[in-house]
């Protein structure tokens, strides 16, 4: 399985804009590596953007990964805050580029099991909006089509003068395959992650120039 195809040109304005100390090597994905998804947007020119990607975990997901030990945190200028009860966590990613469907994140976050140390990095993702995926870079370098959007609720457009605001609600987030289920579960040595589980809800934010 050939898991280190370059990425586009595209991917070096995401890296130098994310300050996240994870190795971002760029590689692009392929149905090997990737498993379920649709095609993404034809190539078009990267654009400067900003907004968010923010998920919120489904109920009973952290009670699952924490008695496994698995923790999840971000990556700057990712953030992942726990809510009062410590039974819920926001993950908020910073959007800094556009292309076509494609929307590129910078930092990221973690997955740790902090019984053993072993991780799993999601660094400078991005959210396909057409696809229905999240791409991450992990260890290595290596590009992995780590989890699918099963469904997007709402997509509305705001326009400005000289900005358009696109806002995706309601986007269900999953493991992608049980290929990349069993790669999180080697990898963190855990038997927690499946790709029939809902693991958390979102939203995603992208302002642009006109």
């Amino acid at each position: 399985m050939n898991l280190r195809l370059r990425r586009p040109a595209i991917w070096a304005l995401v890296i130098a804009a994310t300050t996240a100390t994870l190795v971002a090597t760029s590689v692009v994905p392929s149905s090997a590596t990737t498993g379920q998804g649709g095609q993404a947007s034809a190539p078009r020119s990267t654009t400067n953007a900003n907004g968010s990607f923010v998920f919120r975990t489904a109920n009973g997901i952290v009670p699952t990964w924490e008695s496994a030990d698995v923790r999840i945190t971000g990556v700057s200028p990712g953030s992942a805050i726990s809510n009062f009860n410590n039974t819920g966590i926001e993950v908020t990613l910073p959007i800094v580029a556009v292309n076509g469907s494609a929307n590129f994140a910078s930092g990221g976050f973690r997955l740790t099991n902090v019984a053993n140390g072993d991780f799993v990095n999601c660094a400078t993702p991005v959210i396909d909006t057409k696809a229905k995926v999240v791409d991450c870079v992990t260890q290595g370098g290596i590009n992995r089509r780590l989890f699918v959007i099963k469904s997007i609720t709402a997509k509305s457009n705001i326009y400005g003068a000289f900005t358009r605001t696109t806002i995706y609600r309601g986007m269900t987030l999953r493991v992608a395959n049980t290929v990349m289920a069993d790669y999180l579960n080697d990898a963190l040595d855990v038997n927690i992650f499946s790709p029939y589980v809902t693991f958390a809800t979102g939203e995603l934010t992208v302002n642009t120039k006109r």
